[in-house]
């Protein structure tokens, strides 16, 4: 008997969420598909997705020149294509949602990523993309930066759904955790509903290995001692899934610990950890070698398609969450006493993240200009089919 091993994940405690969206994949009844087949329950956006989606289809002409006659600014076409692609994809994700209790079937809008590194201007454009997708089944994206914690905690007591996204360090996930705690805490304490409200913690993974082992190569190229070569090698590919699994030990001890059980008893959901960047950047590993290291119970994946379908025909579905965990952390250590900080070199991502975000909008932002443009110097089309 054919088995499916993304359904199997499933079956071991793991979701797997989308991470790309467009037009046509609604549309074309493949999401619907995903989810029948392969127990998909989730899709993930950021601006790079959508600048790809809406450059590169014609499916999005007629809205995008409707939003243009209206005079709508390129941002606010932007959010026309994206909150109907998002609310379209939230549809077909409902019943998935309704299954599992409010806890799956999400879809993630980002807030603009220029305001990655303002408190207050984050915290009211989640409210108003929230508003305005008007969907039980959505989640707002905030990036873990130092600004974006208290929007974090602000927003899940006012009831809103967040993605903490671009989370990179373990010092930034703990405050994460506690922005999520604390956001229910003081709804609780006001005698407010707690139950309903999702949150998750993507935790980037490939990124952090790209840049740990862009500073391994060079020390081993400049290395005269093969011992240190050895050692060096050692940790390539290796710090980035210690990392991850590392901070799952954490997720663990705090919502399976006293404190959240306290809340979790007035009904208050687990704010799961979320693998994103699984692809693998290095053509020396394996295709689905970040997604087969990081499987465990009450955590998401969220994949691109070409990960999807990798893991699909050829992946191997069981716990490994936890394995090795003496030995990843001693990984962990071995990097601290080469002297390579990975509080620095999650800085440093962190920064690039934002910046990978922000990169994307303004192009999204100036190929939407244009096109606006070129449909607005365009006559009309009848729609009556010529030979």
């Amino acid at each position: 008997m054919s088995t499916n091993p993304l359904i199997e994940l499933k079956d071991l405690g793991q979701s797997v969420w989308n991470d790309s969206i467009d037009r046509k994949l609604i549309t074309s009844g493949e999401l619907k598909r995903l989810i029948d087949e392969d127990g998909l329950s989730g899709v993930t956006s950021n601006p790079a997705i959508f600048e790809k989606a809406i450059a590169g289809s014609d499916l999005y002409a007629d809205q995008l020149r409707e939003l243009a006659e209206q005079g709508k600014s390129p941002q606010e076409i932007y959010e026309g294509l994206a909150v109907t692609d998002i609310q379209s994809a939230a549809g077909v994700l409902e019943d998935a949602y309704n299954k599992s209790g409010g806890t799956d079937g999400f879809v993630s809008l980002e807030c603009n990523p220029l305001l990655a590194n303002d408190t207050a201007a984050t915290i009211e454009e989640a409210r108003r993309l929230w508003n305005l997708l008007d969907r039980k089944n959505v989640m707002i994206k905030i990036p873990g930066t130092e600004p974006g914690i208290p929007a974090i905690e602000q927003c899940i007591y006012e009831g809103i759904n967040i993605n903490i996204t671009l989370l990179f360090s373990l010092h930034a996930y703990e405050r994460t955790m506690e922005a999520y705690i604390r956001g229910l805490e003081r709804r609780v304490a006001e005698s407010k509903p707690v139950k309903e409200i999702a949150s998750v913690a993507s935790f980037f993974v490939s990124r952090i290995d790209t840049a740990v082992d862009k500073e391994l190569e060079r020390r081993i190229e400049q290395s005269s001692s093969e011992e240190e070569k050895t050692k060096l090698q050692s940790l390539m590919g290796k710090i980035a899934i210690a990392n991850a699994k590392v901070a799952y030990q954490r997720y663990k001890q705090v919502f399976h610990g006293e404190r959240f059980a306290e809340l979790k008893a007035k009904g208050a959901q687990l704010q799961r950890p979320l693998w994103a960047s699984t692809s693998t950047k290095n053509p020396a590993y394996p295709d689905i070698y970040y997604v087969e290291a990081l499987i465990g119970r009450e955590t998401i994946d969220t994949m691109p398609p070409a990960t999807i379908v990798a893991f699909r025909e050829h992946g191997r579905a069981r716990v490994t969450i936890e394995d090795n965990l003496d030995e990843e952390r001693r990984r962990l250590a071995r990097l601290e006493e080469i002297g390579i900080s990975l509080d620095q070199v999650t800085a440093h991502v962190l920064a690039d993240g934002v910046r990978l975000f922000v990169e994307p909008f303004e192009k999204l932002l100036q190929t939407i200009e244009s096109r606006a443009n070129d449909i607005g110097n365009r006559p009309r089309s009848s729609g009556v089919a010529t030979d």
